[in-house]
């Protein structure tokens, strides 16, 4: 017996009409018939909101408008083609229905999964940018032990420079390189006293999590900040927003996105290469914590932007297969 699946939502006068064209094939073409309400699911929506109803048997589907004598063709088409595949003892097929007949451990995983990756996504995002703002609140608590764990851990992912990070609870948000040239704003070789003459300036720069007059350091640098943080800003307005927001295309991800963070770090990295050669053609250059923090927050945005829609449409078509089927299963059961 075939199986025939129609996609339907409340008060869908065609959607009835189907139904009532089908019960009225019963007899010709025998079948199960197996609803599924749209509604159920956003990817349903988003996938049948203009077609309903939609009849799909085996490889054939229909979309409105059709005829009953267009239904009558299509089930025949299925009714015929099951015959030939029973009748020729076909394995691909017949792997086929008896995977479709259960809903293993694996499916339910990936229904899971399917539903709630947006959720999961967000709550590391939030971990992950969250829990570096929680080394120095833990220093200033004076539980300078549980502090150094999360600087220790988030130490191989970022290079945690003093001078190119955030800082909590002190004089300034920010204390940034004297060439930076930030006026009105004290430099963190005045506020420390560690400067370029002492070796290693960068490694002392690494280790130097704050004091009490200008604060304490955050675990991820502006940079890194800005990029997960708006990242996860995005994650949760593709979330209010019922995941309905189409992807940005990769030319505007490389113009917003990958073009202003690269040219401002590699710029910066460019300038302070130790060869005259280079500083003939790029003069010496810091970038200020705005200039990282703006160009972190464009390219970690249209990062989420770009990406989060497009796995959205693997999830999507992962739910409506497992919903086709765990429908299925349940008419057959």
């Amino acid at each position: 017996m075939i199986t025939v699946t129609l996609y339907t939502r409340p008060e869908c006068h065609l959607c009835e009409q189907a139904k009532a064209d089908l019960q009225a094939l019963q007899e010709k073409f025998p079948h199960r018939l197996v609803e599924i309400d749209i509604n159920s699911d956003p990817a349903l929506q988003n996938a049948y909101a203009l077609d309903i109803p939609v009849v799909e048997v085996g490889p054939y589907r229909l979309k409105a408008p059709f005829t009953p004598q267009d239904l009558e063709k299509t089930l025949g088409a299925a009714h015929d083609r099951q015959e030939h595949l029973e009748r020729i003892d076909d394995k691909a097929y017949r792997t086929a229905v008896a995977r479709g007949q259960t809903i293993t451990r694996s499916d339910r995983i990936s229904y899971w999964l399917s539903r709630h990756y947006l959720a999961i996504f967000n709550l590391f995002l939030l971990l992950y940018v969250g829990l570096p703002f929680l080394a120095p609140a833990l220093k200033k608590a004076g539980a300078d032990s549980a502090a150094q764990v999360l600087y220790k851990i988030y130490s191989p992912l970022c290079h945690q420079w003093a001078f190119r990070s955030f800082f909590l609870f002190g004089e300034q948000l920010y204390y940034p390189h004297s060439t930076a040239n930030l006026p009105g704003v004290i430099s963190f070789e005045a506020a420390t006293g560690i400067t370029d003459q002492r070796d290693p300036f960068r490694l002392e720069a690494r280790k130097f999590e704050g004091n009490p007059v200008m604060g304490y350091k955050v675990a991820l640098c502006e940079r890194d900040v800005a990029i997960w943080g708006s990242m996860l800003l995005f994650g949760l307005i593709y979330a209010v927003t019922g995941r309905r927001i189409p992807p940005l295309h990769w030319m505007l991800w490389l113009v917003i996105g990958l073009g202003p963070v690269g040219l401002d770090g590699f710029s910066q990295l460019v300038s302070q290469m130790p060869f005259d050669a280079i500083h003939a053609i790029l003069p010496y250059r810091e970038s200020t914590p705005f200039l990282r923090t703006m160009t972190g927050f464009l390219f970690g945005f249209s990062t989420a932007w770009f990406g989060f829609p497009v796995v959205e449409e693997a999830m999507a078509d992962t739910r409506r297969l497992l919903a086709k089927k765990t429908a299925i299963v349940g008419v057959k059961s």
